[in-house]
């Protein structure tokens, strides 16, 4: 039972994280691959306020949200003066510097070490100190950050951030600052991965700096092209394929000298006929160029 609520905790923490992508990607347009530099300051944050601090989770998830946004500013600023591929290009050096001080700020973060015993989420006496509670928390967190995430783009801003995905110089012909739209976008986007960074390492109890590398930041991308992007349910979708695969190829029983090969095969196949057959994801409704 323990593996089926580690596997539901997953599915809830990354439709968490996939959903800040998809508000950058699907809705404003931009590529990025900085999420999971994101993700990882949002980790480290809330690990580090609770070990040294004894903040509780809830309130160190708030401080890492803000900390995570205002980082995002750094990029954010000048980046989004550059267009396309150079804009991508920014995004992957703020990925690359970011893991390189989470590898070696050793003082801080304990670089390759890691760190051990982050304590469990708790409310008053309430402690969420086995899968079955953090199933409910990290439920909780995902209903909520997708509803909230779905009325921010049902109303006007949304609309605008769509406008821009479509076409940014018929949008700043209205007179709308479509940078200062961008930068919001992306600092929601990097509040959001911040969550899901908090949640991932008060459930493992232990990060350090491979859980944060641009291969995750690629991952996001793919369950994003894979599910579809654009709406709310795309990338759900996405999340749903792209965790539930592995798990259904541990029946095959596979040797683990080759699993890890096959799987990024399979992953690599399940984009290439998606891409083909139905650009715009399974539910997505924005088709990148």
């Amino acid at each position: 039972m323990n593996y089926l609520f580690h596997i539901l905790i997953m599915i809830g923490i990354y439709s968490i994280f996939i959903q800040s992508l998809n508000i950058v990607m699907g809705y404003t347009g931009l590529v990025s691959l900085s999420q999971a530099a994101f993700y990882g300051i949002g980790a480290y944050a809330t690990a580090l306020l609770m070990i040294n601090f004894n903040v509780n989770f809830f309130i160190a998830v708030l401080i890492s949200i803000v900390i995570t946004v205002l980082l995002s500013f750094i990029v954010s600023i000048p980046s989004l003066r550059l267009k396309g591929d150079y804009f991508i290009l920014a995004t992957l050096g703020f990925q690359i510097i970011i893991f390189s001080i989470l590898y070696n700020w050793v003082e801080l973060t304990r670089g390759p070490y890691g760190i051990p015993g982050i304590p469990s989420p708790q409310i008053a006496n309430f402690t969420f100190d086995n899968p079955a509670k953090f199933l409910v928390l990290s439920t909780i967190f995902a209903l909520l950050v997708n509803y909230i995430l779905y009325l921010i783009t049902s109303i006007k801003f949304g609309l605008i951030l769509k406008s821009i995905r479509e076409d940014e110089i018929v949008v700043s012909t209205f007179g709308k600052n479509t940078t200062r739209f961008k930068i919001i976008s992306f600092s929601i986007g990097a509040g959001i991965a911040a969550i899901a960074g908090s949640l991932y390492a008060t459930y493992v109890t232990y990060i350090d700096p491979t859980s944060f590398t641009l291969n995750e930041s690629i991952l996001l991308v793919t369950i994003l092209s894979i599910g579809g992007s654009g709406n709310i349910i795309g990338p759900i979708v996405g999340t749903l394929i792209l965790i539930l695969l592995p798990e259904f190829l541990r029946f095959l029983e596979i040797p683990d000298s080759i699993a890890a090969n096959i799987r990024m095969m399979l992953y690599a196949l399940v984009l290439i006929i998606i891409l083909i057959y139905k650009p715009q994801g399974i539910a997505g409704e924005y088709e990148p160029e």
